[in-house]
């Protein structure tokens, strides 16, 4: 049997698999750690639709003469199924009273909804609570939405663009003691949202770049691996966010400005010269 990859030939044999869904299980397994998902399928030359799956997967391999198996990364899927939420999100907006009260129950059935619930469980719970008539509502919606596409299909100029608000975000955790002790409770809370937020968004991105095959595995950064400097990172925030909610606001004033801000403005100066350096290798 021959198998083929989006139409390239694979040197690939069964082994102990018997069916075509034994053989489909080991190949998404295998598809799976190489970040991409099966999406098509065709037998010599058929293409075989959602409705003929059960029979396609009992079907014996020694019967079959060729496999052409589509295949995208989970990147692309994501962002099919972000372009489908956005569509989703006007068909909501169109929706009457009796359809929206049942339409949150709809699309949790949906293609986009089961890929959202593995890959971005956030995101996920998002759009779930503003179909159900909670959250901030779908114009809120659609732009986070529309965030993550740009992410996804342009992750350098979206790291990029982001540059002032790295910056300014960095100069507000230097100040946060000062507002602590100042009782500028509101702005302190406020800085540590935003942090939140642009550091989730710095490493969602950075990720999406590794995914495309940026070589961020030669990021170094104040001289350590990018992977063990991420670690650390991490155990800083978990270290900040622990004694904002403990309310001990001389660490939280520490860590912001001493742990923090250098932290944040050095992982993305690090990722930001790489993207320049390949940028240049691209011209």
């Amino acid at each position: 049997m021959k198998i083929r990859i989006n139409g390239v030939d694979a040197d690939i044999q069964p082994e102990t698999e018997k069916t075509v869904g034994e053989l489909l299980a080991a190949l998404d397994t295998w598809l799976t750690g190489s970040g991409h998902r099966l999406s098509g399928l065709a037998i010599d030359g058929k293409t075989i639709h959602a409705d003929d799956l059960e029979d396609c997967f009992g079907r014996a391999i020694d019967t079959v003469d060729t496999l052409d198996i589509s295949a995208n990364s989970v990147l692309e899927l994501l962002a099919e199924g972000l372009f489908h939420v956005l569509q989703d999100i006007e068909a909501y907006e169109a929706a009457g009273f009796e359809e929206k009260g049942s339409f949150a129950g709809h699309w949790q059935g949906t293609p986009e909804a089961h890929l959202l619930a593995e890959q971005s469980p956030d995101l996920y719970n998002w759009v779930l609570k503003t179909f159900s008539g909670e959250g901030s509502g779908p114009q809120a919606l659609r732009m986070l939405i529309e965030e993550r596409l740009r992410e996804l299909q342009n992750p350098a100029d979206e790291m990029e663009k982001i540059k002032p608000l790295v910056e300014e975000i960095c100069v507000r955790l230097e100040e946060l003691p000062l507002d602590i002790q100042t009782g500028k409770d509101a702005r302190a809370a406020e800085t540590v949202s935003a942090f939140s937020g642009i550091a989730e968004k710095v490493f969602r991105v950075y990720h999406v770049l590794k995914a495309e095959g940026f070589p961020v595995e030669e990021i170094r950064v104040a001289d350590m691996p990018v992977a063990a400097y991420i670690t650390e990172f991490d155990t800083a925030l978990r270290e900040l966010l622990a004694a904002y909610e403990q309310h001990d606001t001389v660490l939280v004033g520490d860590i912001a400005e001493y742990e923090m801000a250098p932290r944040l403005r050095g992982f993305y100066d690090a990722v930001l010269d790489l993207i320049t350096k390949e940028m240049r290798r691209s011209v």
